[in-house]
């Protein structure tokens, strides 16, 4: 199953029902790359951007899943519902944005670490001041300071018409434009979990060829 192209604006289109998420993590995270990623701000203009990077983390057994701690106070979104936000304040500095996969319980969720930015791009470009265009959203703690995404959005359901947080169909991703590999960051994490291809990508670059072809 893949997301197709969204008809419509952003705005009217409906967002991926919960049956999308409901599925295996890693088929969430590779059919996730493509869609679009939708944040509303009230009366301005929305940010939105197509997915080019996920990571996926699945279950308590994963030991580079936040599910390995059993279930706490931060990781409370990750043991609920698929479609709702899992979003968490990691060095200090840098939320990150998770969307809950899988069954109820079942502590999984797909890490969106990447986005080509589709809409919005003045307000982007301000809160990403000083960078340039191709850094602005090329990685999980990037995109959430570029689309304004902090705990504030935590648990909420993305699957929710007309919700300030939302994932809408895009493009399809054919699998040879798609890198797949180990998930970064785990420093002192055993094998298996070290070496697991759970990170997908789509370069920026292929990602736009693909656009242009859709006419999206």
């Amino acid at each position: 199953m893949h997301a197709g192209k969204s008809p419509g604006g952003l705005t009217s289109a409906k967002p991926l029902p919960r049956s999308f998420f409901q599925r295996a993590t890693v088929d969430v995270a590779r059919d996730l790359l493509g869609t679009i990623l939708v944040r509303e701000q009230g009366e301005r203009p929305p940010l939105s951007g197509w997915i080019t990077e996920t990571e996926a983390y699945v279950g308590s057994e994963d030991l580079a899943s936040h599910g390995r701690h059993g279930r706490t106070e931060r990781n409370q979104s990750m043991w609920g519902p698929a479609g709702h936000a899992y979003v968490y304040f990691t060095y200090g500095m840098h939320w990150m944005l998770n969307v809950v996969t899988e069954e109820v319980g079942f502590p999984s969720a797909v890490l969106i670490r990447g986005l080509l930015p589709r809409s919005g791009h003045r307000a982007i470009g301000a809160r990403r001041a000083g960078r340039p265009e191709r850094e602005w959203t090329d990685g999980p703690a990037k995109l959430c300071q570029a689309l304004a995404i902090d705990g504030e959005q935590d648990g909420l359901d993305l699957c929710q018409p007309g919700a300030p947080l939302r994932i809408h169909a895009g493009i399809p991703v054919p699998e040879g434009a798609v890198t797949r590999g180990p998930r970064v960051g785990l420093n002192r994490v055993p094998e298996p979990w070290l070496s697991k291809p759970w990170r997908l990508r789509v370069e920026q670059q292929r990602m736009r060829q693909l656009i242009q072809r859709e006419g999206d």
